[in-house]
Parts: structure tokens; sequence; C-alpha cells
């Protein structure tokens, strides 16, 4: 029995995996004014030992320098073009034959997405058009004989509405029918994947007291959990959430499809007020999930054991243009001038434990105050902008910096701006504010308060 048994094993492995290759690839963002060329970063991407590459877009000199390596490329059909696409075959017929047959098969382009988290912005006309825009894209490789280019859209996380206990997964009621049903349906007929962006971070970051960190970080001889309607026993958070994503398909009605990793990383950095981001927790992380998706036989999920996950790490570099929160433009394995932020190798043969990484000492949250404060070098009339919307924003933000007041003095914008970002973020960090500002803001634990004014400070320990 024993034997039968290993020899099923094996056999789903090598038929699994004659298809597609457990080897992880990375995703090549390009939101940054200091990154290496293409040619230069291609070569980056081999020495990580990658099996593929992430574009999110069709960069015309990235597939170029793609042309005759052994990399399997994915790109992308940005957000706005889903729309005039899903009622325009010859638009899409157009847009294929450009991005995709101009350079295929000297390269290799096996994955062809539609969008990015589409599902994760505010409902629009888009949500609606995915489907549809889907079928064209595929209708055009079709058309071009290229019917191996899989054609999929990455969703991530937040397409749930319940993911605890995995066994409970179910999508967001919303756009079940709308918009779930249809690309399952899709993905079901084309033999594609289900492209998902699972991040344990984001999940820990929200709720670390429940949710411990080496869970979340993959790490070895954890206490599990139990899903207490399916029995299933699981060591980490990454394939908790899968599971949770497999569970919610089959409730779909489609138990079948295969997922397929989009994103996967962990922040090397990030503001002060989130917790966890730091370079070697992103070192343990990333190692970890490289031994997981490169096990062999294949290890799978609790629920679907033995069963392949093509997956990309994100990111290649840390880019500095990248909107949002500080964490989004520290994912990177490499700095942008090309050299690695840790040892890393994607095939999996560096696998040891982290040393001589500095310890992070921000698992859990600063309990200190924090202030908001302009950026040196910023964009005087960008942040004169950025200073009339935080002051047009509540009940008085700005009252201490009109003339006379406590804060007016000294008569200068990036004083006047710190104020009014600090005021701002104090007033409405408990409902969503950040302090961003389109890049013109940082954090602070340094108090800016002078003299008789106080700038309003942030406390992490509070409650949201």
């Amino acid at each position: 029995m024993g034997l039968i048994l290993l020899i099923l094993i094996s056999f789903i492995f090598i038929s699994t995996n004659a298809e597609i290759a457990p080897k992880p690839g990375i995703c090549y963002g390009q939101l940054g004014n200091n990154l290496r060329p293409p040619s230069h970063s291609i070569t980056l991407i081999k020495s990580l030992n990658a099996g593929r590459v992430k574009l999110y877009d069709a960069n015309p000199k990235i597939l170029k320098s793609l042309k005759n390596t052994k990399l399997q490329v994915s790109i992308m059909v940005p957000n706005e073009l889903i729309t005039p696409i899903s009622s325009n075959q010859t638009l899409s017929d157009n847009w294929v034959h450009s991005n995709v047959v101009r350079f295929h098969p000297k390269t290799i382009i096996r994955y062809l997405l539609v969008g990015n988290e589409i599902l994760s912005q505010p409902d629009n006309v888009t949500w609606h058009n995915l489907v549809p825009a889907m079928r064209r894209i595929r209708k055009s490789l079709t058309f071009y004989k290229l019917k191996k280019v899989k054609v999929g859209t990455p969703l991530a996380m937040d397409c749930l509405e319940t993911s605890f206990p995995p066994s409970s997964g179910k999508f967001r009621t919303s756009v079940t029918d709308s918009v779930i049903t249809p690309l399952l349906q899709f993905i079901n007929r084309t033999k594609s994947f289900f492209f998902i962006d699972v991040y344990t971070y984001f999940a820990w970051a929200a709720d670390p007291v429940n949710i411990k960190l080496d869970y979340a970080l993959l790490e070895p001889n954890v206490s599990g959990y139990t899903d207490p309607v399916t029995g299933l026993m699981y060591t980490n958070l990454l394939e908790q959430m899968l599971d949770a994503v497999y569970f919610a398909m089959k409730r779909a009605g489609y138990p079948n499809i295969r997922i397929f990793i989009a994103e996967t990383g962990w922040p090397n950095s990030g503001d002060i007020d989130q917790i966890g981001a730091s370079i070697y927790n992103s070192a343990v992380y990333n190692r970890n999930v490289i031994k997981l998706l490169t096990e062999k036989p294949v290890r799978g999920t609790p629920y679907k054991p033995f069963v392949v996950l093509p997956s990309f790490i994100f990111a290649l570099y840390n880019e500095n243009q990248k909107p949002g929160l500080g964490t989004e433009r520290h994912f990177g394995l490499l700095y942008p001038n090309g050299t690695g932020i840790y040892p890393i190798d994607l095939s999996g043969k560096t696998l040891e434990y982290p040393k001589g990484l500095p310890a992070p000492t921000n698992n859990e949250p600063y309990k200190g105050k924090i202030w908001c404060v302009a950026a040196r070098g910023v964009n005087v009339t960008a942040l004169g902008g950025a200073l009339s919307y935080a002051c047009g924003q509540g009940n008085r933000t700005c009252d201490p910096i009109k003339t006379g007041g406590k804060c007016f003095k000294p008569d200068l914008l990036r004083w006047h701006a710190s104020y009014a970002f600090s005021s701002y973020w104090a007033q409405f960090r408990k409902s969503g504010g950040t302090c961003y500002f389109d890049g013109l803001a940082v954090q602070t634990t340094k108090n800016p308060s002078f003299g008789s004014c106080k700038f309003p400070s942030v406390t992490l320990v509070d409650k949201l």
C-alpha cells in the first residue's frame, strides 16, 4: 500500500511538473527613477535563478532584453484599456499583435494578465468589462495561433468575503454573480489559472495579537491551526490563505481550478507605524516561501496536496515612486543600484538562516509619539497644493498657522505644510487618513514643535 501511494504521489508530481515547473519567478516593477536599465535588470534576474518574470505592462525595451533567454514572461494589459478592449475586437487584435506577436517566440511570453487587482478598486464599469476584455484577448491569441499563452487577471485577497476558517472561504457577494462566476467559467474553459496576490504580512500586521509572527513568516516547528470543519492542519499562514481561495472556488462551483501566486513577499522597510517591516523578516519570509514552493515532491496545501503552485516573488527592486505607505516602496530583493538587500536564490539553493542581518526592532507597535512632516527637497508647487488639501479637511485643521496664530511663524511653506500634515493625520488617522500626501510627507519621531507652537501627534498604541 505504501509503495502504491509513493508511486501515485510521484506520478502526480511528474505529470503536474511536466506542464509547469515550481521554480518561482520575480515581479519586475518599474516605478522608480533610479532603477537599472532593462538589459542590466534581466542579467540580475537571471543571477537570482528566477524561472519567470512578471511585468506590469508590455514594455518593449524589456521584452527585447528578454529575447533568447529561458525566462517565461508574463505581461499585462493596463487597467485603463480594459473597457475599450471589452467592446472592440480590432483594438484587442492590434494590442496582441504589437505586444505579443511582435516578440514571440524569441521572448517566451506565457501569461497575459488583463488588469491588476481590479476588484480592489471602487465599484466601476471596469469590473463588469473585465471578463469580456479577457475573452477578446483570448480570441486575439487564438487568431494568431498563440493558444499556449494563458489569459488571467490577478486579484487581491479582498476578493473574498470570508477567509477564516479556510473551509468557510467565500467570494464577495457583491461580485460573485457579476464578475467572479464569469471569470471562473473563463478560467475553467481555457484551462488557465486563478491568479491571486497573497501577502501574509498584511494579514499579520492587521492582527498581530491573534496571528503569531512566526506563523506568518512560515517558520518551521510552529504550533499549527486546525480547521474545525475539515480537520485540516495548518502550520503557516500562506497555506491557510490559499486554501480559503480554493474553498471559495469550490463553493462557487469550480473545485478544480489551479491557483497561481501572482505576488507574495515581505517588506524590508516601511513607515514608523508599520510593524514587522524589516530586512531580517523579509529575508526569513522569502527564504521560507521559496523553500516551500520548491520542495520535492511538490508540497501543495493541506486541502490540495501535491499540486504545483507556480508563483512570483514581489519584487525585483525597491521602487521609490510607488504610491501609498512606506512598505509599498520596500518589497525589493535588490536595491535600485542592483546590489542585493540580502542573499537570496529563487531556485532554493541558499536557504540557510539569515546571518549578519540586523535584528528587527519593530515587531511590536512603536509606543512613542509620531509626527507627520513635509519631506525635504520636494516640489514647492505640489507641496502648496497638499497644504491646501490638508487645511481644507475637517474642523479648524490649520487655524494655528493662519496669520497671527501660534504656529504662523516662521512664515515658511515647509513649516506650514508640516503643521498641516501633522494636524490632518492626527484628526483623520482613525478614519483612514495617512501620512503620505503623494510622497510629500514623511513620519518622524522627532518633535517638530517650537516655542508655543505644539504640533499634533499620533500614538500608535491608541486604538483605531
